[in-house]
């Protein structure tokens, strides 16, 4: 019973976080979309967090305040 709690906790975790997020990488997605992708400039960010990630605009503002977007 122990081995299959341990089992199911270790397949949990390892799909938590399926996504590479390589810290001070820039997205493809964003730089097709802008030449001179900015991740600062708030317009650009939720732009590209719209057409990429097929997010909300409130999402994608908030998601973008929190990086550093102004």
């Amino acid at each position: 019973m122990r081995l299959l709690a341990v089992i199911i906790f270790a397949l949990m975790m390892a799909a938590c976080n399926q996504e590479q997020d390589i810290t001070g990488s820039t997205p493809a997605c964003p730089m097709r979309t802008y030449s001179s992708f900015n991740p600062r400039d708030m317009n650009q960010c939720v732009a590209a967090c719209k057409a990429c990630e097929h997010g909300k605009t409130v999402t994608c503002t908030t998601s973008c305040t929190l990086k550093g977007a102004h």
